[in-house]
């Protein structure tokens, strides 16, 4: 049958995620079950909704069909391109708080991270009054074209990320065409082709696992438990963002709490990770917090709890049942360097002893009806991103 190699690849997959070191607790199962599901949709997605010849922008991960330690507060586009082709992106900017593309020399594999060839955001971009923009990426030297940018050798995939901080933000538009195939359409359909294409996903789902498998290992787990790092350029080559990475691993009658100065970065956000590298539901519950959304204390520090029991403060970072897992800061559009004086500190406190840890308890402090409050707009906000 041509669903042959497909079927078969995700009976490799799921044995990767039945047999994943990490795997300590059924949640722990269950929950790679559902990190599967997820790679599925988003490997068929990726593989029949997108022609190299006829590229389209696609949503390669999201709250359905998370990976990477995916970022709550960005929405991840990516296409399919040649290195030898123009393309014309045209868009219109939204009120989020940044907006970026990065051209990579090929795809994420568990031996390999790809060369980000070029990475700017839309500062670079000349956008008109209405937030309307067109930009080229082709093989051409620029020659001083406004917003033109060239394609190395090896460029193969064009990624675009909108990242909110007010999640009430206004997201943008967003469209690519390949200046020789544009107006044409891709040839009908054969049966070589179908089955190509399932093979091609079935290959894609077991990278995809695999990789992000490994991942963890070049980048956090090597570093000690329950500390983070100070802020580094963010591996992979994006030009204007820091990140600060750790792991934690804590029990119930525990807590870390995280202090950090709020940055004067136009973006600066936090969350958590399971094991399965991929961001906690951020939908349901407060699994992650930027600057926007945190509450600040008089001295200029953000202060967050992560525990799995209910601190009653602002800024408490649900564990939601993992006792490990990942801790990842991240700044954009930065104009300046970070150094260790922008990161982050670490302390583990029993949790009874939080209230004593915190400067400013009295101010932190919030009812559960409104905590439930910020959940519904979390929700809400989600919802309204139209990421179904």
């Amino acid at each position: 049958m041509l669903t042959d190699p497909l079927a078969e690849a995700i009976a490799e997959a799921e044995k990767l995620i039945q047999t994943a070191p990490h795997i300590q607790t059924p949640q722990d199962l269950h929950e790679g079950y559902q990190y599967l599901a997820g790679g599925i949709l988003a490997t068929m997605h990726a593989t029949w909704a997108t022609e190299r010849d006829h590229p389209s922008f696609v949503q390669g991960t999201g709250p359905f069909m998370k990976m990477g330690l995916d970022n709550p507060d960005t929405l991840y586009f990516g296409a399919r391109i040649n290195d030898d082709h123009e393309y014309i992106v045209t868009g219109k900017r939204g009120s989020t708080v940044d907006l970026s593309f990065q051209v990579l020399n090929g795809n994420y594999t568990s031996a390999n991270v790809p060369g980000s060839v070029t990475a700017f955001d839309d500062r670079e971009l000349q956008i008109d009054a209405d937030g309307s923009f067109r930009a080229h990426f082709g093989p051409e030297p620029a020659n001083g074209r406004t917003n033109y940018f060239t394609l190395a050798p090896g460029s193969a995939q064009l990624v675009v990320r909108e990242v909110y901080s007010d999640w009430e933000a206004e997201r943008g538009t967003l469209r690519i065409e390949r200046v020789d195939t544009s107006g044409t359409a891709p040839p009908p359909l054969t049966a070589e082709l179908v089955e190509k294409r399932f093979a091609r996903a079935g290959k894609a789902l077991v990278t995809r696992v695999q990789t992000w498998l490994k991942f963890p290992e070049w980048f956090y787990l090597n570093l000690p438990v329950n500390t983070m790092t100070e802020p580094r350029l963010t591996p992979g080559g994006l030009a204007t963002q820091y990140s600060s990475a750790g792991h934690f691993d804590i029990d119930e009658d525990q807590a870390l709490i995280i202090t950090v100065p709020k940055s004067d970065a136009p973006y600066q956000g936090f969350q958590l990770g399971s094991r399965w590298y991929i961001s906690l539901d951020y939908s349901n519950h407060q699994t992650s917090l930027n600057s926007h959304q945190a509450q600040t204390d008089p001295d200029g520090n953000i202060r967050l709890v992560a525990s799995e029991r209910n601190p009653g403060i602002t800024n408490w970072i649900e564990t939601t049942g993992h006792r490990r897992g990942y801790l990842q800061f991240r700044w954009q559009r930065v104009d300046r360097p970070l150094t260790e004086a922008d990161g982050p500190t670490v302390e583990v406190v029993d949790f009874a002893d939080v209230e004593s840890k915190l400067p400013y308890y009295r101010t932190n402090t919030i009812t559960p009806e409104d905590f439930r409050a910020r959940i519904a707009a979390r929700q809400a906000a989600v919802a309204n991103r139209m990421l179904g």
